[in-house]
């Protein structure tokens, strides 16, 4: 899930406004861009690329390693069916506001294809200075830099600031996993973790997480065993239990899903776990200088 220049990206809705203000970012950036997909205006080319009817003519015709969505939500489960069934490996739901019955459709068919789901309601994923893809402005200097940091996030605007403020305290980032806000993902922030363990690139991994749900209460006993130093921050600390919050709808009820049941397991496993995102870059540099 971390994606790379050489990647071969197909844009679904490339053609529409938002597809192509963003597929221009991306190939601005380096991002790999080999076709986009509009049925209507297939046989045409747009952006400097050819355009599809579908992904699998694409992919037959172009190839395609990864594929990103711009794509409405009645029309989400059709595209994102057909991109796995196509062969992609590594799909990016942007789409928010799915319905349920779709999102389900949309990971068993990822399941049976063998690919990777990132989201839904992701705002994508960066490697900066190499490439990204989705709607992160991975192309402002002041909030990416390459460096060795992985960060972890639900949400797209809590992961730019985190991004931002570790850039003007100096650190670069390595790769950034929007995992997305649907309460079905296709990626966890397990997942995520485990990826940015494996990678090479990165030395350190900032998570952030939110209320409601287990992803960081999994995440924490990965982390227990990895020599890599994690930092987290669980936004929603004065959320009242009971009460839907956020884009994701997190409940907490009792200590299922709550700040305080995240922040004990995240520090029961070793994991530095800070009040708010400013501190996130003091942080790293404890942990770097601290064995855990």
């Amino acid at each position: 899930m971390i994606v790379r220049k050489e990647d071969k990206v197909i844009v679904l809705g490339m053609t529409g406004k938002q597809g192509t203000f963003w597929t221009e970012k991306m190939q601005a950036y380096g991002t790999n861009v080999v076709a986009g997909i509009h049925p209507k205006r297939a046989g045409e080319t747009a952006l400097g690329v050819p355009v599809f009817a579908s992904t699998a003519e694409a992919v037959s015709k172009v190839g395609g390693d990864v594929a990103v969505m711009f794509i409405p939500p009645s029309a989400a489960r059709e595209a994102a069916v057909s991109a796995a069934a196509a062969g992609v490996k590594l799909l990016v739901v942007l789409t928010e506001h799915i319905p349920a019955q779709d999102v389900m459709a949309i990971h068993a068919a990822a399941a049976r294809c063998g690919t990777r789901i990132v989201g839904p309601n992701t705002a994508g994923l960066v490697t900066p200075g190499e490439c990204f893809v989705g709607i992160m402005p991975a192309f402002v200097p002041s909030v990416f830099k390459p460096g060795s940091v992985g960060v972890i996030s639900r949400s797209g605007s809590l992961g730019t600031l985190v991004c931002l403020n570790l850039t003007r305290a100096g650190i670069g980032q390595s790769a950034f996993v929007g995992i997305g806000g649907d309460p079905m993902l296709g990626t966890t922030t397990l997942d995520a973790l485990r990826a940015l363990d494996r990678d090479e690139g990165t030395e350190a991994i900032v998570i952030v997480g939110e209320i409601g749900g287990a992803m960081e209460e999994a995440a924490a006993r990965h982390a227990a065993a990895m020599k890599k130093p994690v930092v987290a921050f669980i936004a929603g600390r004065a959320s009242p239990p009971g009460k839907k919050m956020g884009h994701a709808g997190a409940i907490v009820t009792t200590q299922a899903g709550s700040y305080a049941g995240k922040r004990k397991a995240l520090e029961d496993a070793g994991v530095l776990v800070v009040d708010t995102p400013r501190q996130i870059p003091e942080a790293l540099a404890i942990t770097r200088n601290t064995s855990r």
